[in-house]
Protein backbone atom coordinates (compact mmCIF):
# COMPACT_ATOMS: atom_id res chain seq x y z
CA UNK A 1 0.00 0.00 0.00
CA UNK A 2 1.16 3.52 -0.76
CA UNK A 3 -0.34 6.15 1.52
CA UNK A 4 0.30 9.81 0.72
CA UNK A 5 2.32 11.82 3.22
CA UNK A 6 2.01 15.56 3.91
CA UNK A 7 5.04 15.92 1.61
CA UNK A 8 3.11 14.46 -1.36
CA UNK A 9 4.00 16.13 -4.66
CA UNK A 10 1.73 15.46 -7.65
CA UNK A 11 4.79 15.66 -9.93
CA UNK A 12 5.71 12.14 -8.76
CA UNK A 13 2.57 10.57 -10.25
CA UNK A 14 3.98 10.16 -13.76
CA UNK A 15 7.31 8.64 -12.61
CA UNK A 16 5.28 6.30 -10.36
CA UNK A 17 3.15 5.24 -13.33
CA UNK A 18 6.29 4.58 -15.38
CA UNK A 19 7.66 2.46 -12.51
CA UNK A 20 4.44 0.43 -12.43
CA UNK A 21 4.47 0.03 -16.22
CA UNK A 22 8.01 -1.33 -16.01
CA UNK A 23 6.90 -3.85 -13.36
CA UNK A 24 4.02 -4.86 -15.63
CA UNK A 25 6.36 -5.38 -18.59
CA UNK A 26 8.65 -7.50 -16.38
CA UNK A 27 5.68 -9.67 -15.38
CA UNK A 28 5.94 -8.56 -11.74
CA UNK A 29 2.80 -6.39 -11.46
CA UNK A 30 -0.52 -8.16 -10.94
CA UNK A 31 -2.88 -5.25 -10.11
CA UNK A 32 -2.71 -1.57 -9.24
CA UNK A 33 -5.08 1.25 -8.48
CA UNK A 34 -5.75 4.38 -6.48
CA UNK A 35 -8.09 4.86 -3.55
CA UNK A 36 -11.16 6.96 -4.39
CA UNK A 37 -10.62 9.21 -1.36
CA UNK A 38 -7.26 10.41 -2.72
CA UNK A 39 -5.27 9.03 0.22
CA UNK A 40 -3.07 6.78 -1.89
CA UNK A 41 -3.30 3.45 -3.63
CA UNK A 42 -2.17 -0.14 -3.70
CA UNK A 43 -0.51 -2.56 -6.02
CA UNK A 44 0.05 -6.31 -5.98
CA UNK A 45 3.38 -7.64 -7.20
CA UNK A 46 4.91 -11.05 -7.68
CA UNK A 47 8.14 -11.56 -5.72
CA UNK A 48 10.23 -14.49 -4.54
CA UNK A 49 10.06 -13.40 -0.90
CA UNK A 50 8.92 -10.61 1.38
CA UNK A 51 12.44 -9.21 1.38
CA UNK A 52 12.52 -9.22 -2.42
CA UNK A 53 9.17 -7.42 -2.52
CA UNK A 54 10.43 -4.76 -0.12
CA UNK A 55 13.57 -4.27 -2.21
CA UNK A 56 11.51 -3.95 -5.36
CA UNK A 57 9.06 -1.34 -4.04
CA UNK A 58 11.87 0.64 -2.40
CA UNK A 59 12.66 1.82 -5.96
CA UNK A 60 9.17 3.35 -6.38
CA UNK A 61 9.44 7.12 -6.99
CA UNK A 62 6.65 7.82 -4.49
CA UNK A 63 8.86 6.22 -1.86
CA UNK A 64 12.12 7.77 -3.01
CA UNK A 65 10.66 11.30 -2.90
CA UNK A 66 8.91 10.84 0.46
CA UNK A 67 5.55 11.51 -1.21
CA UNK A 68 4.08 8.28 0.09
CA UNK A 69 4.72 5.80 2.86
CA UNK A 70 4.85 2.26 1.52
CA UNK A 71 3.76 -0.75 3.52
CA UNK A 72 4.41 -4.22 2.14
CA UNK A 73 2.26 -7.16 3.14
CA UNK A 74 2.92 -10.77 2.27
CA UNK A 75 -0.24 -12.18 0.75
CA UNK A 76 -0.98 -15.80 0.04
CA UNK A 77 -3.48 -16.24 -2.76
CA UNK A 78 -5.92 -19.00 -1.87
CA UNK A 79 -8.57 -18.58 -4.59
CA UNK A 80 -8.08 -17.28 -8.09
CA UNK A 81 -9.57 -17.96 -11.53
Amino acid sequence: MAMRTPAFDAAVIEPHRIFLQELLEEGRLCESGKFNDGSGGAYVIFAESLEAARALVSRDPVHLTGSSELTVYEWEITVSP
